[in-house]
């Protein structure tokens, strides 16, 4: 897909760690996808025998996910394509596409975009807030806990002033779990 310029759309931990050369960001809507831990994490943020869960976009009709747009440093694409597919598709829960972004204040792009494949396995969409909370909260795998996930994606979407009512409703949650200060 690699083509000048390649624009990226991060909706979870991209945002906060892109790990790739980036030229320009721009906060954007994708419509009809909706973002939720609706994937379950086996390698980065749980294990085979405690799977955590990790954000995926899983296509709504009619929803909206707001994100960051990343621009790649020219030059950087190739390289950048090979970066994402090797930690985006490292179990093929996700598929790889093309989707327009409504960039905020601009123009449309088109961005490479990693969105869940709801037929794979480790799909899981659906799953009630109060369990996803306690997934998330005992879950710990490569890249660490599930909740760092969790804090980080919430804190890094308050910063860019993006309100995500599921997330922040898991973030208080998740906190009350792990503090013993549950109600």
């Amino acid at each position: 897909m690699p083509r000048a310029p390649l624009w990226v759309f991060g909706y979870g931990s991209l945002m906060w760690n892109p790990g790739f050369a980036v030229a320009e960001r721009q906060i954007a809507r994708l419509a009809d996808y909706h973002r939720s831990f609706c994937m379950r994490s086996v390698h980065h943020r749980g294990t085979p025998d405690e799977p955590g869960l990790v954000l995926a976009l899983d296509a709504t009709a009619g929803a909206a996910c707001t994100g960051l747009a990343f621009r790649v440093a020219p030059g950087a694409e190739d390289a950048t394509v090979a970066y994402l597919q090797e930690r985006e598709l490292i179990s093929s829960a996700y598929l790889e596409a093309e989707l327009p972004l409504d960039l905020r204040g601009g123009p449309q792009v088109r961005a490479l975009t990693f969105i869940i494949d709801p037929d794979h396995v480790q799909y899981c969409g659906g799953l009630p807030l109060e369990e996803q909370a306690g997934i998330i909260a005992r879950a710990v795998g490569g890249r660490g806990a599930n909740t760092e996930y969790l804090y980080n994606t919430a804190a890094h979407l308050a910063e860019l002033g993006i309100e995500d009512a599921e997330l922040s409703w898991l973030t208080r949650r998740v906190r009350e779990i792990t503090t013993g200060s549950e109600a």
